[in-house]
């Protein structure tokens, strides 16, 4: 089983801000992924996102794209502006070799669940096809949601993916514990996507504060909510062949590394 482990963006003990500087701080603390973020716009342009794919390449270490924010494929009024913004991030993702781009689907709204499902499901098949027709070697990579008011659900994103080779799922090991009220059958929920066909995984780890609509806010890995042990083990038994783990914790690149003694402890060698 290959393990891949690094922050969401630019580690905090990087001496400079930009891309290529966190890449290297993350190579020079023996970390091996990390995840670009345009959660507050795509402002990266090829040029220097080639020059971050080379800089990764050179050092080994794994690069993912998280989308913005201001995204909702569930609202017809908001679709459009969400599927370019999303493509951007692709565009970018494809020129730094970032194999998925990350993003949230949306809200139901006033939309019935199976209806925001056709929603959803139309824009990734849109989105899908300026994808394979520029070919981007990119995925779309729809993440698990930790409110109950938002779509993303494990079936309905395997739905999704399912009818699209284009799309993966995104395990988001905190929204599916605040989703579940502390009580998430982590087993199941990876058994169901190894069952989809996903050997190959992306996924997201902090700790998480949540209510009973679900999410409010991510925290360190010392509340041990959930505890990442408990995770581990069940990665490390599961038939996955290859897991990136991105740290969203407010410690970002600390946690990474607890993340990694852990998985260390549990007889993993990096």
């Amino acid at each position: 089983m290959k393990i891949f482990l690094g922050p969401a963006g630019v580690p905090l003990t990087s001496k400079k801000s930009d891309t290529v500087s966190g890449i290297e701080r993350v190579a020079e603390i023996s970390l091996q992924a990390m995840e670009i973020e345009f959660v507050r716009g795509v402002k990266m342009g090829n040029d220097l996102a080639n020059e971050a794919g080379k800089a990764a390449q050179r050092l080994g270490i794994k690069l993912s794209v998280h989308a913005p924010y201001f995204i909702n494929l569930c609202n017809p009024e908001k679709a459009k502006d969400s599927e370019k913004r999303i493509l951007d991030s692709c565009e970018r993702a494809h020129h730094m070799g970032a194999w998925i781009v990350v993003f949230h689907p949306g809200y139901y709204g006033k939309l019935e669940k199976k209806d925001a499902l056709d929603m959803v499901g139309k824009s990734c098949d849109g989105m899908a096809s300026v994808i394979l027709k520029n070919k981007w070697n990119v995925k779309l990579g729809l993440e698990t949601t930790g409110k109950v008011s938002q779509f993303g659900t494990v079936n309905e994103i395997l739905e999704i993916c399912r009818n699209n080779k284009t799309c993966a799922p995104v395990l988001d090991w905190a929204h599916l514990y605040a989703l579940h009220q502390g009580k998430p059958d982590y087993n199941r929920i990876l058994n169901d996507v190894l069952s989809s066909g996903y050997k190959k995984i992306h996924t997201h780890f902090s700790n998480i504060n949540f209510t009973e609509r679900g999410e409010r806010n991510h925290m360190t890995i010392d509340h041990k909510k959930p505890d990442f042990a408990g995770v581990a083990k069940i990665i490390l038994k599961s038939a996955v062949e290859e897991i990136t783990i991105i740290s969203e914790s407010p410690m970002l690149e600390k946690d990474s590394l607890v993340m990694k003694k852990e998985l260390e402890k549990l007889g993993h060698r990096f």
